[in-house]
């Protein structure tokens, strides 16, 4: 079954515990990425597992390996689910970063590799790269070396599900972003999109919803529509 992530974005730490007050077990799992961490710091993630919630902490880490694997054992212990590292850090900063979650103990934090943004189309990713390259095929590259590493799935865009799950298998997780509640939907800073519906077909483990839920007149309509294109 997929799960349902909801993207806390905001830097308001009352909004976001309201969030979790009116939408409760509805949701998953809850997004917390740098902007509210910097508004809220560790002590927001301490609030949410003690109400029982399921925290996904997105903060990206691209760093030294030393200073990744750091970061990741004081992650770990806040008791996030969910915790994200740049796959572009490199294959030494990505096996440190396992490497610290699974000494943290069976309570870790799944570690997942961020391959190339949703916001990032082909010209946009050969602006970064310096080659003209299929998207796909460079999410797929860096899925591969995050595998490798002992990490245990990616963030990727909905259009790279199918391939990941074939070539890494059914076990290595896939979070996907760029989720919108019909193909006619605006995208705003996504450049590659999904409904719910058809992430949930391609075989996404958590989708990760933002603005179609919280810029909704009745969220709660939206919540339970997302739950039945999921089909439960």
């Amino acid at each position: 079954m997929t799960r349902l992530v909801l993207a806390l974005n905001t830097s308001d730490r009352n909004r976001a515990l309201e969030m979790l007050r009116r939408f409760g077990d509805r949701i998953d799992c809850y997004k917390i990425g740098i902007d509210l961490f910097a508004a809220a710091g560790p002590e927001l993630v301490r609030e949410f597992v003690s109400a029982g919630a399921d925290v996904f902490l997105d903060l990206k880490y691209s760093d030294i390996p030393s200073v990744v694997g750091k970061a990741v054992t004081v992650a770990a212990r806040l008791g996030a689910k969910l915790l994200t590292v740049h796959t572009m850090g490199g294959a030494k900063m990505l096996a440190e970063a396992a490497r610290a979650a699974r000494v943290v103990g069976p309570q870790r934090p799944l570690i997942l590799g961020v391959t190339v943004l949703t916001s990032l189309d082909r010209a946009g990713l050969e602006q970064v790269t310096g080659r003209d390259e299929e998207v796909g095929n460079r999410v797929l590259a860096l899925a591969r070396l995050a595998q490798s590493t002992g990490c245990d799935g990616v963030v990727a865009s909905p259009e790279e599900i199918r391939v990941l799950k074939s070539e890494c298998g059914p076990g290595f997780v896939v979070v996907t972003p760029g989720i919108r509640m019909s193909p006619a939907a605006g995208r705003d800073d996504q450049a590659r999109t999904m409904t719910p519906a058809e992430a949930a077909r391609a075989g996404a483990d958590y989708i990760v919803v933002g603005r179609p839920v919280y810029e909704a007149a009745e969220p709660l309509e939206v919540i339970a529509e997302i739950r039945r294109q999921l089909g439960g």
